[in-house]
């Protein structure tokens, strides 16, 4: 099992809870919060980060060019990801990725 620790506390809140006025417009998206749940338990229960590559739909990447960052997709068809960074034992979720033009997104 992994230890996290979060950069973010409105995402820790988020993601604990289901609830945070700084990310109030995903939690009157009940798909997204569950599907959020679904990834931050994987986070949880990996016993390294590598083993979320057999985890498909997650679509876990290390990022090249962010100082070691990784990222995992929240839920299919939404551009928003997990960002974190690995260390010994364990993440430390830096931030949910909330930009909508990732990896060339046209809506």
């Amino acid at each position: 099992m992994m230890t996290i620790v979060f950069d973010d506390k409105d995402l820790e809140e988020l993601i604990t809870t289901g609830r945070n006025s700084k990310y109030k417009k995903y939690t009157r998206n009940a798909k997204f919060m569950k599907a959020l749940a679904t990834a931050y338990t994987y986070l949880r229960t990996v016993d390294c980060a590598c083993d979320l590559r057999s985890i498909s739909f997650l679509h876990y990447e290390q990022l090249s060019g962010t100082n070691g960052l990784s990222s995992i997709r929240v839920i299919n068809g939404m551009v928003e990801r997990i960002l974190f960074r690995e260390f010994d034992g364990g993440i430390r979720i830096t931030v949910l990725c909330l930009d909508n033009t990732h990896y060339g997104n046209k809506k």
